[in-house]
């Protein structure tokens, strides 16, 4: 397994920090939950799946760790403005903790429609505030830490040598002119917030007390910190994130990890995903290219369609999006899954030949994944195997075993074949009301509620899957 660090700036050959005993620990950076999950959140974590699943093929004991920020992240990286929790509050006239539910929900049913497995642990940040603090504490005690009066706890990077190596260039020798509006009585422009303070006037729905402020909450970075060391220990096998990251969050979280545990190196691998254009230009509302999963549904398209369009670029590729191109997409899945059925279909039950050429395939798809996750190739294998003469025994097999690792989830679609789907009238009265709340539920978009409800009918034995326009029910 070949993986490209950007710590070292190359590919390099991954070894976990516990290979003898087959272990991996994964960090992943999660969502801010202030607003809607969209298709460029959607390719980070399908890739960060992708990773996971190799992994796992490739016979490693994956523990799994990814954070819901829901505080701290503010709206400039330069510890500047509101924390996006309040703005979120406010644009969609709920309390902030409201907000971080609804999105929160929003994110897992986006997830969950796009195949993405859940990650061993789920854990936010308002729910380990104090490790997060003690942390913050621990670094005061090192003396790596300054007071900026009514603003904040400051790490200061002078302290450190190596601050800025995950980017390759050191912020610090940057003019402080390029940093305008910067927070005043910063030491230097790359130092940043540990822990912040409530302003006057600000009344902040999400405060806690701490030793230099009766209402105060953490920084974005050191919540990553606290939560990764807290759940995998001092040293991770890989974290993941956004290119964006590795300037400043990421290199803060080195900062500020390494600090706290002695100068260990805080993570072996670095994993970054490049970012996802729509039509070329960045995604923003203001564009009117701001897609989510539920844009996706609505204009008839499925997420395994999504899915396999994100497969077809390299994770460090930027690649843009397009509805046409998800049209093509589309067209692929269902060429796929129809070459799926008919196989499944026209199985033979004599014993099987050209084994040598099943393992050709096979071992071609899997080298392609194990150098650095080169999606596209293993996907022109898998075409190549299916349009070859092997026998349908030999396609169906090998399409399983790559799919368990491609996601698109053919399988389960099989599966739903054989089943008769019911109508709401073969429900129980109990059931069938329950059913419209739920529609109502999805309507105002209470993903939340909408997804309790799905297992109560799971209780019930009943499966529903969400598709345009309609709900399929099936019997477990």
């Amino acid at each position: 397994m070949k993986l490209y660090n950007t710590l070292s700036k190359k590919v390099e050959e991954f070894k976990a920090l516990q290979e003898d005993l087959k272990q991996v620990k994964i960090y992943a950076c999660g969502p801010t939950v202030y607003d809607y999950t969209h298709i460029g959140h959607l390719r980070k974590y399908v890739m960060d799946d992708i990773l996971v699943r190799v992994l796992r093929h490739l016979g490693y004991e994956v523990k799994h760790v990814q954070n819901i920020t829901d505080v701290g992240h503010l709206t400039s990286d330069s510890d500047e403005g509101e924390d996006k929790m309040e703005k979120g509050a406010r644009k969609y006239g709920q309390t902030a903790w409201e907000v971080a539910r609804k999105f929160e929900a929003y994110f897992w049913y986006s997830m969950d429609l796009m195949g993405v497995a859940r990650p061993t642990l789920s854990c936010r940040a308002t729910e380990h505030i104090q490790s997060q603090l003690e942390m913050v504490l621990d670094l005061e005690k090192k003396g790596f830490t300054y007071l900026i009066e009514d603003d904040g706890v400051y790490f200061d990077t002078a302290k450190l040598n190596s601050y800025g190596e995950l980017s390759g260039h050191d912020p610090r020798l940057a003019t402080r002119e390029s940093r305008l509006g910067e927070v005043t009585g910063k030491r230097n422009p790359s130092d940043f917030a540990l822990w912040k303070f409530e302003k006057t006037g600000e009344e902040r729905q999400m405060v806690w007390p701490s030793p230099w402020h009766p209402r105060s909450f953490p920084g974005w970075h050191i919540e990553c910190s606290a939560m990764s060391i807290e759940h995998l220990g001092e040293q991770l096998d890989i974290h993941t994130g956004g290119i964006d990251h590795i300037a400043v969050h990421h290199a803060n979280e080195i900062a500020q990890s390494e600090t706290f545990t002695g100068h260990k190196p805080f993570a072996k691998f670095w994993v970054h995903h490049n970012f996802l254009r729509v039509d070329g230009e960045k995604m923003s509302k203001s564009l009117g290219n701001f897609y989510t999963i539920d844009d996706v549904l609505k204009k008839g398209f499925t997420p395994q369609a999504l899915r396999l369009l994100f497969l077809q670029s390299h994770y460090r590729s930027e690649q843009n999006f397009t509805w046409s191109s998800l049209q093509a997409s589309q067209s692929a899945f269902d060429k796929l899954l129809q070459f799926y059925l008919e196989i499944k279909e026209n199985r033979s039950s004599a014993a099987l030949v050209d084994e040598a050429q099943a393992q050709k395939f096979t071992s071609d798809f899997f080298k392609a994944l194990e150098n650095d996750l080169n999606t596209a190739e293993a996907l022109a294998v898998m075409w190549q195997m299916l349009k070859s003469d092997l026998d349908n025994t030999w396609k169906y097999r090998l399409l399983l075993e790559f799919d368990r690792v491609l996601g698109l989830g053919l399988a389960s679609m099989t599966k739903m074949e054989q089943k008769a789907n019911l109508e709401l009238k073969d429900l129980s009265e109990e059931l069938q009301e329950l059913f419209r709340e739920r529609e109502q539920a999805r309507q105002s978009k209470d993903f939340a509620k909408a997804d309790q409800i799905r297992k109560q009918f799971a209780q019930a034995g009943y499966k529903l899957t969400d598709q345009k326009d309609t709900v399929l029910i099936e019997s477990l």
